[in-house]
């Protein structure tokens, strides 16, 4: 096994008491369980605890204000550090790391040929190690001769910032300090792994629109017919779910870049939601909660059958699985595939106003991108009591550095250019709002998003939406035809027009910090109160 510090990182001026580089999965795997940061579950998966962290500390997040970011970076959602802040950091890190064993792993982030980017990701944990190596691609043996990283990641959980000393915030000891000059970034005091995978996809959002390229928080699956599709949505829409269509190959079910080449994953592996998983409903997931070397955070597991328990949230409701994609049977192997013919963008609309499927121009596509809507429910966090309207800009506003009009602006170009077809997809509540009505019908979701991909939904009736002017279907073959007028699921038609008025207010409220940023044709495209 190598342990010879990679040259990158030696240029850094970075050393440890020992840097393991580029080790295997069965060596990281073998590794952990030796040092007791996780155990083995029945089927081979190693399960890990993150501790309080349980997701990602978005409130510790930090991108260095410079030359290089001060007019490229929208500062209305990153919050800033002093060059003079991460230079002691740097230092302390430097020092921190002086005498630990850590692990280096030489990865390609994106499987563009022409638009990949070369990172080193150093970790405290062989776990960490292992998660990185499934979730970006790693090279051929050739190219690992020749690699040269162009950013470094840092990541020691066993860290602790302080705020004063590091100008972080107030009360944490936590810290994830980006600095696009040094192309370094620095994670500590958290154990959650998907800090990692997100600090390189923070890094592609920030480089790739220089390029003309297309970053998106999204999955992408394709047809027979090249008949590529993007799926956006936050957490709880299905974004996942949905992607993994056995009839379709998977390209990547979460970080995607949209170039002149076609689309092509950031990733190499997968990073699922794991809470209350079930093999009738998602096969091809719960599958790999079954092999040797995924990673579980924060599942539960009997320690003596070693059985786990998929439904128990004491850990996190936040569980998760990491899995290289070779572990879906109809994953690509490329992660790459041609020009999309479709663009799907789901909202769980708590709500019951939004049509379970309409059709989208290009102008509406970039207005509900720019929106990011979904909804929260009654217990997913602490103090919510009812349905409330939550709107990520891009479908991934953490991860933005840039302002969301260069994301929103690429995207519609390439819609036009491609002739895609755009469709917003409810995968909510429906026949009231939730308390009162019910999910969405899985099989009814499935069946509208199969008539879209064919092409079939593209020739049926539409009716204009009278609150959001969106096409919505009158019927489709195989469609419980009740579910496609809202307003008419609804005991009460009256208390639907109010609370629809309610949502397209939340709506043209929230997009009124684009509109100075976006033409008119944009701006016409908000609903009607």
């Amino acid at each position: 096994m190598n342990t010879i510090s990679p040259k990158a990182l030696t240029a850094l001026g970075f050393k440890a008491g020992t840097i393991n580089c580029n080790w295997s999965n069965a060596a990281l795997y073998e590794t952990s369980i030796r040092r007791g940061e996780s155990e083995v579950a029945a089927g081979g998966p190693l399960v890990a605890k993150t501790g309080s962290h349980t997701g990602r500390s978005a409130l510790d997040k930090f991108i260095v204000r410079d030359a290089t970011t001060e007019d490229t970076v929208w500062w209305d959602n990153n919050v800033s550090m002093t060059s003079e802040h991460f230079e002691t950091l740097w230092e302390d890190f430097k020092s921190y790391a002086a005498d630990k064993e850590l692990f280096v792993q030489e990865l390609f982030g994106g499987a563009d040929l022409d638009h990949r980017l070369p990172v080193q990701i150093v970790t405290q944990y062989a776990w960490h190690s292992l998660f990185i190596r499934h979730l970006l691609r790693i090279p051929a043996a050739d190219e690992l001769r020749g690699f040269a990283a162009q950013f470094t990641v840092i990541d020691l959980p066993e860290f602790t910032a302080d705020p004063v000393r590091h100008g972080t915030r107030k009360g944490s000891q936590t810290v994830i300090a980006v600095n696009m000059s040094k192309k370094l970034i620095l994670i500590g005091g958290t154990s959650y792994a998907g800090e990692i995978k997100k600090s390189v996809f923070s890094i592609l959002n920030y480089l790739l629109p220089a390029a003309n390229v297309m970053p998106m928080h999204c999955s992408v699956n394709v047809g027979e017919d090249d008949d590529a599709a993007i799926f956006f949505g936050l957490s709880g829409t299905g974004k996942t779910t949905l992607s993994a269509d056995p009839k379709r190959t998977l390209i990547g079910d979460d970080e995607h870049g949209w170039s002149a080449n076609g689309l092509f994953n950031f990733e190499g592996g997968c990073y699922a939601k794991m809470i209350r998983l079930s093999a009738e409903a998602e096969p091809e997931i719960y599958a790999t909660t079954k092999k040797w070397g995924t990673v579980l955070e924060n599942v539960v597991m009997d320690p003596h059958t070693r059985e786990l328990d998929l439904d128990d949230a004491s850990l996190a409701e936040n569980s998760r699985g990491a899995y290289p994609l070779s572990y879906i049977p109809n994953a690509s192997p490329t992660g790459r595939c041609g020009q999309p013919k479709n663009l799907i963008m789901l909202t769980a609309d708590a709500f019951g106003i939004l049509p379970p499927i309409a059709k989208l121009t290009p102008s509406q596509a970039m207005y509900h991108f720019l929106s990011g809507y979904t909804a929260k429910v009654a217990g997913t966090e602490k103090g919510v009591t009812e349905p409330t309207a939550t709107f990520s800009t891009c479908f991934g506003a953490p991860f933005m550095p840039r302002h969301p009009s260069e994301y929103g602006n690429l995207l519609r170009d390439l819609i036009a250019r491609n002739e895609v077809n755009c469709w917003l997809v409810n995968t909510g509540w429906t026949r009231g709002p939730y308390g009162t009505g019910h999910r969405m019908p899985i099989k009814e979701t499935r069946a509208l998003l199969s008539a879209a991909l064919d092409g079939s939904l593209n020739r049926v009736e539409f009716r204009v939406d009278e609150n959001f002017g969106i096409l919505v279907p009158v019927a489709v073959p195989g469609v419980d035809g009740a579910i496609l007028n809202p307003k008419g699921t609804w005991d009460d038609p009256a208390a639907y027009d109010k609370k629809a008025a309610e949502l397209a207010a939340m709506f043209i409220k929230n997009f009124t910090q684009y509109e100075a940023h976006v033409d008119a044709d944009v701006i016409a495209a908000a609903p009607k109160t």
